[in-house]
């Protein structure tokens, strides 16, 4: 399969230089450009066939969902990632509606950041557990009356410890020492809550789990 083409829109240097580097270095992806400002990236993306967009959302010379508006016209079959320091409702549901299919909050580390890009390119939808609490209090308000449904699965205590876990962002390390178990443990621990939420990342087990009911913040 060949690499996924993919295009930086994010203004602080170093966090484009990080990105770019990151992306470099994966043989899954290869870095069309990375860009400061929407002009840059619309130039780009009128000159060049791309699958993924990286945008941020408070650019110098506007926000990233103009980038991502601009995405969706011209290569609608292209997917578009928000990562971005806000976590507030209105960033959040503005940028789904723009058509971005995920939304990693800049503490993701490079490994979070690959995964997620794999997972959105599968077809899935990788968004940060901040996010996915907005997301899911969203549809809570939008459907006031409507009871919490039954959980679908059967979570055991530990399972439900180590999604907790995973919804406050600690690493496999730090849950393994708050829970007094063994580092290695923790990612089979983790295999089976994916399996059992039929899901393929954090992001997805936490917004799942609170979809159905197995989690309440």
């Amino acid at each position: 399969m060949a690499p996924f083409r993919i295009v930086l829109c994010e203004d602080d240097d170093v966090v484009r230089q990080r990105l770019a580097s990151l992306i470099k270095g994966w043989d899954g992806g290869q870095l069309v450009a990375a860009c400061a400002t929407i002009a840059e990236t619309r130039a780009v993306l009128e000159r060049s066939e791309i699958d993924l967009l990286i945008a941020d959302l408070n650019l110098p010379d506007g926000s990233g969902l103009e980038a991502i508006r601009a995405l969706r016209k011209t290569q609608p079959r292209a997917e578009a990632m928000v990562i971005s320091v806000l976590a507030d409702d209105r960033s959040v549901l503005e940028a789904i509606g723009a058509g971005a299919s995920g939304y990693l909050l800049k503490d993701a580390d490079s490994l979070d950041l690959i995964e997620a890009v794999e997972s959105l390119m599968a077809g899935h939808s990788p968004i940060s557990s901040r996010i996915a609490r907005v997301l899911v209090r969203q549809l809570s308000e939008q459907a006031p009356d409507t009871p919490s449904p039954e959980p679908a699965v059967n979570m055991t205590s530990r399972e439900m410890d180590i999604l907790w876990g995973i919804a406050k962002g600690f690493t496999y390390a730090e849950i393994a020492e708050q829970l007094h178990i063994s580092r290695q443990t923790v990612p089979v621990h983790i295999r089976n809550i994916y399996r059992k939420l039929q899901v393929k990342n954090r992001s997805e087990a936490v917004f799942e789990a609170t979809r159905q009911g197995l989690m309440q913040f």
